[in-house]
């Protein structure tokens, strides 16, 4: 089983590394393999509406989106953290993340989603209910910890003080994992869950 796990902090190093490392931790004492990359430091400019990614299978801009579709199909989960500003996430992670679940045509059901948030203090939860969001449309299950998936820490490094956000990463990570196995077993006994062609309900005439 393979993780995909998302850092959208501009600084690799950061508070949002510690977080995403702790996790990274068990994820290995559980057998689950993990790839990190760190995309909040990178030029990724937003969605612009022009259904290109219909016609062609892939989002027109051709960067790191494309880049990582492959990995996002081929995971069993996704993790994604962001450090809080003006309570949301890092826009360069919101602009990534938009055109990746936009501009992705496959199936989505049942991998298993996980958002952390990272801040000094306030935004926290506003961060983890945006991130969220991505997952809960695409039909895939989202991980809670023991407390809101976050941890507190404003200067690099502070975040490894945080000995509750730790625990709550530790959890979370062990409860992602027990998850993905659960799925697992579930769906080699019974398949995914039978899926109705989409209705799209519009008022407007």
């Amino acid at each position: 089983m393979k993780i995909l796990m998302i850092n959208g902090s501009p600084k690799a190093r950061g508070n949002t590394g510690i977080a995403l490392r702790e996790m990274e931790q068990v994820f290995a004492q559980e057998g689950i393999e993990t790839e990190l990359l760190h995309i909040g430091g990178q030029d990724i400019r937003g969605c612009i509406a022009c259904g290109g990614c219909a016609e062609k299978g892939r989002c027109v801009f051709d960067d790191l989106v494309n880049q990582t579709a492959a990995k996002f199909e081929a995971s069993d989960g996704l993790v994604v953290g962001s450090p809080v500003y003006f309570a949301s996430a890092n826009a360069t992670l919101v602009a990534f993340l938009t055109r990746l679940f936009y501009s992705t045509q496959f199936d989505k059901t049942m991998k298993v989603g996980a958002a952390v948030a990272v801040a000094r203090r306030g935004g926290l939860s506003a961060t983890f209910d945006e991130l969220n969001k991505f997952f809960t449309i695409s039909g895939m299950p989202v991980v809670s910890s023991q407390y809101w998936n976050s941890i507190h820490g404003r200067l690099p490094g502070e975040a490894a003080q945080d000995a509750e956000g730790l625990q709550t990463m530790r959890t979370l990570a062990r409860n992602m994992s027990f998850l993905m196995k659960s799925i697992r077993l579930g769906k080699d006994a019974f398949g995914l869950p039978e899926k109705e062609e989409p209705v799209r309900t519009n008022f407007i005439r």
